[in-house]
């Protein structure tokens, strides 16, 4: 049977394991759905089969071996658009070529038992199936890498503009106290002023420290102890009541909330959700937390009355480096490096627990974690 021919007849058996094998590839994939685990993959295959039972001269074999193929610039091809949308779902680009090094294992592997005789044919589809493979993945790294050189010089100009406004606010606080003469009623608000701004930067130098160490494979740092995630709570309100003192944040505690837990890494959870919060609800309106103790886990959701999040957009919230779909730049809150949502991630995985998202117009923007009460590091 000819590959092109058996690739598009068995081409929904071929997107079954795609999805499956994309399934585990870590908390990247445990967010998306069966749509965006198989994205692309069906033109990305479509594509394959087609130049397989194309006509190819040596002259074209060749340069198709050098990349040199007449496409192979091609940003808008299947194979394209997959890089640079598995970048943006934080796949890694060792999780990206694995897809495609599983899709030749796959195809070949279903494929070679309908080979009765392995005919020049036959050798010359595999030959011509490795090279599109080839292409594809290609293809694909091109477009990642080029995204993340992007998003990685965007983050960079974000965090020098974010930190100038806690700095040039500090600045502006050394200079008042540095004049001879200055009214003492003044100094407690200018020291508040400084603090402010120091909670500010060490926000994101925590957030950045985070980042770093799970980009790094170090995996987010833990030490569990016996805790009362409602000291936690309040100190995390503490925080963010610091760094957004117009907004009101209204904690509730049901239940025993006791376990086994980093009340550091916790703390910074919870405040980057409060300050996450704060920064996209709507003025005037509180932003609420709420836990509650179970037999063996306890449940955190933080809520707040903002813009609704589309469906769609909430596959990558936990992203890197991403910022709250449907908000312009302009609009960007200050100090938001699109990094609290995945640092929070992160910090509920190393404590083997869950955390996710939902938005709607009568329930508002809601993010639940979940927390074994006594669970190894995940």
């Amino acid at each position: 049977m000819r590959l092109d021919h058996f690739i598009h007849d068995r081409m929904d058996d071929i997107l079954a394991e795609w999805e499956s094998f994309a399934r585990t590839l870590g908390p990247a994939a445990d967010q998306m759905s069966a749509l965006g685990l198989r994205d692309h993959a069906r033109q990305i295959l479509g594509t394959i089969a087609a130049d397989i039972g194309t006509s190819q001269d040596p002259a074209q074999q060749q340069a198709k071996s050098q990349g040199l193929a007449p496409d192979a610039d091609n940003a808008h091809s299947a194979a394209s658009v997959h890089g640079a949308l598995r970048q943006a779902s934080d796949f890694s680009l060792l999780q990206l070529a694995a897809e495609f090094r599983a899709l030749r294992a796959t195809v070949l592997r279903l494929w070679l038992p309908h080979v009765t005789q392995m005919s020049a044919e036959a050798v010359g589809h595999m030959v011509r199936f490795n090279e599109a493979i080839d292409q594809a993945l290609a293809e694909s790294v091109v477009t990642y890498s080029a995204r993340a050189d992007h998003t990685r010089e965007l983050f960079l100009a974000i965090l020098g503009h974010d930190l100038r406004a806690p700095l040039s606010s500090m600045t502006s606080a050394g200079d008042l106290l540095s004049r001879a003469r200055l009214d003492q009623d003044k100094v407690a608000d200018i020291g508040l002023r400084v603090k402010r701004g120091a909670r500010q930067m060490s926000s994101m130098v925590e957030d950045l420290i985070g980042y770093t160490r799970t980009q790094l494979g170090a995996g987010m740092p833990t030490m569990l102890r016996p805790a009362d995630l409602a000291e936690i709570g309040r100190a995390a309100i503490d925080d963010a009541s610091a760094s957004h003192p117009g907004t009101g944040f209204e904690p509730r505690f049901d239940g025993a909330l006791h376990g086994q837990f980093d009340s550091v890494r916790l703390q910074q959870l919870l405040t980057n959700l409060l300050i996450n919060a704060a920064q996209y609800g709507s003025d005037g309106r509180p932003v609420r937390l709420h836990a509650r103790g179970t037999a063996d886990a306890i449940t955190v959701e933080v809520r707040n009355d903002g813009p609704v999040i589309p469906p769609e957009s909430l596959e990558s919230i936990f992203s890197p480096l991403v910022q709250l779909p449907g908000v312009e730049p302009e609009a960007r809150p200050r100090t938001s490096l699109g990094l609290g949502l995945y640092v929070a991630r992160e910090i509920a995985l190393a404590h083997g627990g869950t955390i996710s998202a939902a938005s709607s117009a009568a329930e508002g923007t809601v993010f639940t974690v979940l927390l074994p009460r006594a669970a190894a590091p995940a």
